[in-house]
Order: structure tokens, then sequence, then C-alpha cells
């Protein structure tokens, strides 16, 4: 008669079948990888190797010239201004997608969403057509009689910052209405019962628990804005260039070491909001894990 297994030979076994399992999946990845490589690595490398040939000429040029500092201070601000406009409108935005229900919470995530599939390109587009000296906001003032002559809307600041908003509210948007969709709604209530005003039981109670998802927001489109070319290049004047645009002005030029100098500190700078802003929230609590 044959002996049953010995339980040193079932745990002998266990962790063999567990690493040809992992062996499997590691196989399966491994076509995943060299895309990534070949897509994302391969070109910073030769960025990175682009912009130090003949020694580091192109970062002293890049630290002395105060052009360039220009248009990094420019890229920074424009990004900021863009990141808490969008704040202040997402914030009310997602409150109300949250609080109401049905219909009308469909209706609110349409409209957020719709925006997302059209390009870039077509926006930018729609949006000069109504900030145009000839465009559809000046030409209803005028036959108004609310102006004389044209507001200057386009070829400046308010233009990229008014287009870029358009285009990245939804990634404020989604980040906050993820996490106030699972704040308890009995708190607040609970607050005002204990005799907190309206504005302190929302300040003190309710906010606290969604910076989660205003971090997130923040951080997502302030990362997005550092690397906005369509918008700038399409609205923005001498009063609206960002460094991306820079970049590819170089590139035509064929400056290509300046220009993968600036690549790479638009890569450092990325990086570090992201380290950064890392350490002050959780991806489980962007995309709806529990807390």
């Amino acid at each position: 008669m044959t002996s049953a297994p010995t339980a040193a030979a079932t745990t002998t076994a266990r962790p063999a079948r567990g690493r040809r399992g992992l062996d499997g999946w590691a196989l399966a990845a491994v076509p995943g990888v060299l895309f990534l490589l070949g897509l994302f690595a391969y070109p910073i490398v030769r960025v990175l190797l682009r912009s130090v040939e003949g020694g580091t000429g192109n970062y002293v040029r890049l630290a002395e010239s105060t052009g360039f500092g220009k248009i990094l201070v420019q890229t920074f601000w424009i990004a900021a201004l863009v990141t808490v406009v969008c704040l202040l409108l997402a914030y009310p935005y997602a409150l109300v997608m949250s609080r109401v229900g049905g219909l009308w919470q469909t209706v609110l995530i349409i409209l957020v969403l719709v925006p997302v599939w059209t390009a870039f390109l077509v926006r930018s587009i729609g949006m000069q057509v109504l900030l145009m000296d000839t465009g559809v906001i000046n030409r209803t003032l005028m036959s108004l009689g609310a102006i004389s002559e044209p507001l200057p809307l386009i070829r400046n600041t308010f233009a990229v910052t008014f287009g870029m908003t358009q285009i990245l509210l939804p990634f404020m948007i989604l980040p906050i209405y993820s996490v106030m969709r699972r704040v308890r709604p009995e708190l607040v209530p609970a607050a005002l019962s204990l005799g907190a005003p309206p504005w302190r039981a929302f300040l003190q109670v309710y906010v606290p628990q969604t910076l989660s998802g205003v971090v997130s927001g923040v951080l997502l489109v302030f990362v997005l804005s550092l690397g906005f070319f369509v918008v700038p290049a399409i609205l923005g004047g001498t009063g609206g260039t960002m460094i991306a645009r820079s970049i590819v002005e170089l590139a035509n030029r064929n400056d290509l070491g300046m220009a993968s100098t600036l690549a790479v500190a638009l890569l450092a700078t990325t990086t570090i909001v992201l380290a950064v802003g890392s350490r002050f929230v959780r991806l489980n609590d962007v995309i709806g894990g529990r807390r």
C-alpha cells in the first residue's frame, strides 16, 4: 500500500509550484517591459546624453541665460495659476456631483467626460475662435455696446490660462469627486447638531476629509501644465510662452543640445514635484480604495 505524502514533502512542493507560477508571470511581463524600455527609457537616455554632448556647456548656457530663466519662471507661474483656477472651479462642481443623484449626477459626469474625449487641437482652435479680436466674445460685447474696441483676450497669459483650465479641469474634478463620494454624509449634520455653524462644520469636518483628493488633483494638473504645448502655441503670444514651446522651437532651429537640456530641466522638475507630492497622497485614496 502506498503511504500518504509526508508533511515535509507537501511543504517542499508548495514553494516549487509558487516559483513556477512566479516564473510564468515574469515571462509574461517581458514583452511589456521591453516595450516600455524602448518607448520611454531609451528616448530619455538619448535626451540625457544629447544634453551633455561636448560637456556641460548647455547647462551653463541655461543657468546664465535670462531669457530661458524667464521662460522657466513663466512656465511655473502659468502652471500654478491654472492649478489654482481649476481647484476653485472643480471643488464646488465635485461637491454638487457627490450630493445629487440619479439623472442629474449622470448629466454632470457626462459634462466632465465628454470634453476629455475631444482632441486638444480641436478644442484649442475652438477657444481661438471665441477669444480672437473678431471672435464671438468681442463681437457680442461690441454689438451690445459694452465695449468700443476688442478686448485683448488672446496671445497673452490670460488666453493660455483660459485654454489650459478648460482642458485640465476634468483632471481636477475627478480625483476630488472620487474622494468626496466616500465621505460619511452624517458627519457634517452631527457637527451642526453639536452647535457648530455651517461654515465651520464644512471647513473643519468636511474639507479635511477631502484633502487627499485635492492634493491628487493639484499634483496632476500642475504636472500636466508644466509640459503643455498645443494651447500655448495656439493661444499664447510672447506673454504665454512656456518651456515645451521653447523646446520645439529650439529643435526646429536644429539646436538639439539646448532643446535636450531644457527637456532634462523639465523632466527633473516634474520628478521633484511628483516625489514631493507622493509624500502627501496615496494612490489608493484617489482610485477609490478604502481609507
